[in-house]
């Protein structure tokens, strides 16, 4: 079935207009590496807004940028947009991006000017790839030990010391063409609950919700392009309904206290915050009628894009959405791609990355704290304790064994992912494994994790002398790495080893 027939049959057609600026206000995910389809190209030739690109996308650099051009070949004003934050969240790995640390360990070292390198780099491979726009970075301030989403995600808990980062970060990528969005408005740090699974609640009265907003606020001030909505409600500011769906925290807060006119885009209406509360079409609509300007379905199913988009053509109709909403949406929409959609001409895709290298690992490597670790632990047996993937937020794999075996060949050691079966036995296993070599017993993020922590505390128990290394936020560990992704991991494995 096309886009066209999917909408509700019997329905008076909209003008052509209006239908166009209805589709400004869509960002779709979908499947596929090498062609677009067919219910894809209708959408966006009838007025599509954006797309996101997802690890599902993604082969190689000449496959990305081949991609790219096909679809801005249907219409050259669409945005083609990516999750990649650093620090092992982003969607580019198998296409050799460079690599950086993540916004934590940028907010450890606090400088920034590396934090405008890192995000140079970034942009610059984004915009060589055709991407246009990059839902970063992360504007969340890291509150709760138990906040289970923000985290090494976010530049950390001092707001001067976010929005210094933020700046940086926004005005590097605008100088490479690439659109920014600073995410997620008002703040994701005060939650117990990962809107992706559930509802979010950030109980906090306003006085203390004020130091949130000022990352966003000096991302206003440094121009920011788009802003991204969190699905988090916050009794204070709206008892009723999640940010996304709230005109009060949109149009109140964001677009008349803090002066924002750019693109709000609403996060992903798959999320279970949104899906399982009031269904991801209802709210498309809502969202909108809130004050949104875009809304994004990230996964694959264009039949769920096209139920979203039918429920605004619906509500249109009806009069339950004023066109005068959608027609602002659909300006700034348009506004935006007028100054990002069309990419620097490249005649070359960018070469792979080969080996973690550059910015982002002189970066990782200033961001590692240390405490009372051996100036060398070569030969060492190393349990590398992590969580699986998050099922959205891309991670590629990586894992502090590899990192420490690049620079140390004798290094031996055990990767564990979840829960085993039989954590006594696993625990004897490597202790033997081990021998008379030096143990690392890295964790990440145990404290939400209580597997980790007993097979942590059992090594321990066994092995009094064994390093402890962190490679979330800090735990108590000998070592630091503020991160898990590639170039944090290496970091690490230098100071163990000792080179």
């Amino acid at each position: 079935m096309s886009p066209f027939e999917h909408t509700s049959l019997g329905s008076t057609a909209l003008p052509v207009d209006l239908d166009e600026a209805a589709h400004r206000c869509l960002v779709a995910g979908f499947e596929g590496a090498t062609t677009v389809p067919d219910t894809l190209k209708e959408l966006i030739d009838r007025g599509l807004g954006g797309v996101i690109l997802f690890t599902r996308n993604i082969r190689d650099a000449e496959q990305v940028r081949r991609l790219t051009d096909e679809l801005r070949a249907i219409r050259p004003d669409l945005v083609v947009a990516i999750d990649n934050e650093g620090g092992g969240i982003g969607h580019l790995g198998t296409v050799g991006a460079p690599q950086a640390p993540g916004s934590y360990a940028l907010g450890v070292v606090d400088d920034p000017n590396l934090t405008a390198r890192c995000a140079d780099e970034i942009a610059a491979h984004q915009a060589a790839l055709g991407i246009t726009a990059s839902y970063a970075p992360v504007a969340d301030l890291q509150h709760r030990p138990d906040n289970p989403i923000v985290r090494t995600r976010s530049f950390g808990a001092d707001p001067e010391s976010a929005a210094r980062h933020l700046r940086a970060w926004i005005t590097a990528t605008e100088a490479r063409g690439v659109a920014s969005c600073a995410k997620h408005f008002p703040g994701h740090g005060g939650t117990v609950t990962d809107s992706h699974h559930g509802v979010a609640v950030d109980p906090r009265p306003y006085d203390e919700l004020r130091a949130d907003l000022e990352p966003f606020r000096a991302a206003v001030a440094a121009g920011v392009p788009m802003l991204m909505s969190a699905h988090v409600v916050f009794p204070a500011l709206d008892p009723n309904r999640p940010a996304t769906l709230s005109r009060r925290i949109l149009g109140d807060l964001l677009r008349r206290d803090l002066g924002f006119d750019g693109v709000l885009v609403g996060d992903a209406l798959e999320m279970k915050a949104i899906a399982d509360e009031y269904g991801a079409a209802a709210g498309a609509r809502i969202a909108l009628a809130a004050g949104a300007d875009q809304v994004v379905v990230s996964v694959g199913d264009l039949d769920l894009t096209l139920d979203c988009r039918d429920a605004v053509l619906d509500a249109l109709r009806t009069g339950v959405l004023a066109p005068e909403r959608v027609e602002e949406a659909a300006g700034r929409v348009r506004r935006l791609a007028a100054r990002y959609a069309t990419p620097p001409t490249a005649t070359t895709v960018p070469a792979p990355v080969s080996e973690v290298a550059g910015v982002g690992l002189d970066a990782a490597r200033r961001a590692v704290r240390i405490r009372g670790v051996p100036p060398a632990v070569r030969g060492a047996h190393v349990v590398d304790l992590f969580p699986p993937p998050h099922p959205v937020l891309n991670w590629g794999g990586e894992d502090l064994l590899t990192e420490v075996r690049a620079v140390d060949p004798t290094a031996t050691g055990t990767a564990v992912t979840g829960e085993c079966a039989d954590p006594d036995d696993l625990v004897e296993g490597i202790v033997r494994r081990c021998g008379a070599a030096p143990l690392v017993v890295a964790t990440c993020d145990a404290g939400l994790h209580p597997w980790q922590v007993r097979l942590r505390d059992a090594l321990l128990g066994r092995r009094p002398d064994a390093v402890r290394v962190d490679t979330g936020l800090p735990e108590g560990g000998a070592l630091h790495s503020y991160g898990r992704g590639r170039t944090n991991l290496r970091a690490v494995a230098e100071v163990l080893a000792g080179v």
